[in-house]
């Protein structure tokens, strides 16, 4: 699940987010309790600076288009931290005092429920975006999941309690798999990590600022890093900044070669996540590793135990 950076790391980077170009059936999918199903077109981002015309990481993006003009909406709060940067310390500086400055604030977050899209890079082929509607509680950290498409997935359900069913995640599929019923798995087993780089337990957005905040501090120990910011950003129609981290040259230091990451304006949260790995060959274009999408998201829903109970009579779990 969304853990950027690197494959199947036990340390998470990011975690989260999606393009269009989605498969359409899944916005006719059945969603428990009401929930919005995706938009059938895809996210839409709007990239707000004239110089990504240009850019390389986004002419591979066909999907973001440029407004006639940006205008900044971002916190006074944020853009004094975004503005205070020292010409003689490491640019990704601001991004950690913005951290820092925000991570009580996200840690107390009780749940939230969103419609998550990922597309991921496993054994180096990039496979089709993946929607899910998800419900997240964070103590115990709990998480419930349904598959809105691929059209192979729709209708499977997950979930997933620190601390219960001896540490295994339940689950049933769809079709002649559900036949089997409900099964126990374990979350970094052979079955459970098919077509995913990260275990289910390192889902979220807590997670994804706690790593934000790790690979930055190890960053920072380094050059070779361009950091810019985009304001007046969109994902859907939330307004966003977006931080672009680069480094140019591949090192082993680096996880990545082009990192986005966009923060909700209103939220202070990050809803979507992308990472690129550096051309495969001299003069190619940037390679897509991973890409994770929060829409929809609704905080402090008030979730229960029942909300992460395959007996809840709104899931379709089912014994053998």
């Amino acid at each position: 699940m969304p853990s950027p950076f690197h494959s199947r790391s036990k340390f998470p980077a990011f975690a989260v987010l999606l393009l269009p170009g989605l498969f359409v059936s899944a916005a006719a999918a059945q969603v428990p309790h009401g929930q919005p199903a995706p938009s059938a077109r895809g996210p839409f981002y709007v990239a707000q600076t004239p110089s990504q015309q240009q850019d390389q990481a986004s002419q591979q993006k066909p999907q973001y288009q440029l407004a006639e003009r940006a205008t900044p909406p971002i916190g006074d709060r944020a853009r004094q931290i975004l503005a205070s940067r020292d010409p003689n310390e490491h640019p990704l500086m601001p991004c950690l005092r913005w951290a820092y400055d925000g991570i009580d604030e996200i840690e107390r977050i009780q749940d939230y429920s969103a419609t998550l899209i990922k597309r991921e890079r496993i054994d180096g082929k990039l496979l089709e975006h993946e929607y899910m509607f998800v419900k997240i509680r964070h103590k115990p950290f709990s998480v419930y999941m349904y598959f809105l498409g691929p059209e192979k997935k729709k209708g499977q359900e997950v979930i997933s309690v620190e601390g219960a069913n001896d540490g295994k995640m339940q689950a049933h599929g769809t079709g002649i798999q559900k036949l089997f019923g409900t099964v126990a798995l374990d979350p970094t087993g052979q079955i459970a990590m098919t077509d995913n780089r990260y275990p289910i337990t390192e889902i979220g957005i807590v997670t994804l600022v706690r790593r934000l905040i790790e690979v930055g501090e190890k960053d920072v120990q380094y050059g070779e890093c361009e950091v810019k910011y985009f304001p007046g950003a969109k994902i859907e129609n939330r307004l966003c900044t977006c931080l672009r981290v680069i480094h140019p040259v591949p090192r082993r230091n680096f996880l990545f070669h082009v990192a986005q990451i966009y923060v909700d304006d209103e939220l202070n949260l990050p809803i979507r996540y992308e990472a690129y790995d550096w051309p495969a060959e001299e003069g190619g274009k940037p390679q897509l590793t991973e890409e994770y999408t929060y829409l929809n998201l609704k905080l402090n829903n008030g979730f229960t135990d029942a909300d992460f109970d395959i007996r809840n009579p709104n899931y379709q779990f089912k014994s053998k």
